[in-house]
């Protein structure tokens, strides 16, 4: 058997579709009494998966790795391997499964409806700019003529190849400078763009609102749980687990370290505050976490149905200037004529 499987699975991220198909066979096997090992053998022998994951598991259970760094090892991303390792640790590994389903099963939807937004305004614009160069190099060069019109179709595909080099480029600078940044100070920034900004700070009001919930719920002190923060795959939970643990040994509280974060909302601090008041932190964590994460998933999708609008006004109006670079010209010439 190679042991060189899983470092080369673990290179290449699996697609969300595969995360999900993988995440919803252990939870069915989980629920119908299997252990992992059994689900492992029961995956090998059934084939309901690839022979190089399988393979990889099989690995991974001789290595002595947990669930976790076993999904971890198939290219699975880091936030689902965190919530898998604290499941781990509070116990509700099937609970958690479920939700690791359904949060994929919910990203699929909005990953599919973005492609659909985007394909064919995309394909749309592609045809646009080569009739543009059609008529830039055939119909242009024969009006005596010209207008705004004319003068911005025929510069419009160089203007619109150097747009899209400018926004590779810059694209590419930010990701080569965010890898040498914090993810705290990536996160705050993220927070803080226009727009977008509130998408990041409900998804991760929720994403940690879950985790701590669960935690919180089966008992584990607030020592522990920052301890065992700075312990996980994910470069965000470690550094948060660094940075309140200093904060309660400096004797604050909880809800007010949650405060200096940006990129969680405001009443993540008063859940938080009330929940330990009635100590019932973790259920009511739980609950808000539930209702935040149908607000970002509503969002999403609100924010897909308007995207698809705005990008064919767009296309309209450069087809507008098409026809008024063509019509315009000979309306003139008429004009003269007459």
């Amino acid at each position: 058997m190679d042991i060189s499987l899983g470092k080369k699975l673990k290179q290449k991220k699996l697609r969300t579709e595969k995360q999900r198909k993988v995440i919803q066979l252990f939870n069915n096997l989980f629920a119908s009494g299997f252990n992992l090992t059994e689900i492992v053998d029961f995956l090998e022998r059934s084939r309901l998966l690839a022979k190089d994951y399988t393979d990889s598991m099989r690995q991974g259970l001789l290595n002595g790795l947990n669930l976790a760094e076993i999904m971890s090892s198939l290219g699975f991303s880091d936030n689902v391997v965190t919530q898998l390792a604290l499941s781990e640790i509070h116990g509700n590994t099937q609970k958690s499964l479920l939700k690791i389903e359904a949060y994929l099963s919910n990203l699929m939807v909005v990953k599919k409806k973005l492609i659909e937004v985007a394909t064919y305004p995309v394909i749309l614009i592609i045809f646009l700019v080569l009739i543009m160069l059609g008529l830039k190099n055939y119909l242009l060069p024969q009006l005596e003529n010209g207008n705004f019109a004319t003068e911005l179709i025929s510069h419009f595909p160089a203007i619109f190849l150097l747009g899209c080099g400018f926004f590779i480029l810059l694209a590419g600078f930010f990701y080569l400078f965010s890898r040498r940044m914090s993810r705290k100070r990536l996160m705050t920034i993220y927070s803080q763009i226009p727009f977008i900004g509130s998408y990041f700070r409900l998804y991760l009001t929720a994403y940690y609102a879950r985790e701590w919930g669960n935690l919180i719920g089966q008992g584990v002190e607030m020592a522990e749980i920052v301890h065992l923060m700075q312990e996980q795959k994910s470069q965000l939970f470690r550094e948060i687990g660094h940075d309140m643990e200093k904060a309660l040994t400096a004797g604050r509280e909880f809800h007010q370290k949650v405060l200096d974060y940006p990129f969680f909302l405001r009443e993540l601090s008063l859940m938080i505050e009330y929940g330990e008041v009635k100590s019932k932190l973790g259920s009511e964590l739980e609950i808000y976490a539930e209702e935040s994460w149908e607000r970002f998933f509503s969002k999403l999708n609100k924010a897909m149905q308007l995207i698809q609008p705005l990008v064919f006004v767009l296309v309209a109006i450069v087809i507008v200037m098409i026809y008024a670079a063509m019509l315009l010209p000979i309306y003139q010439n008429m004009e003269v004529n007459l």
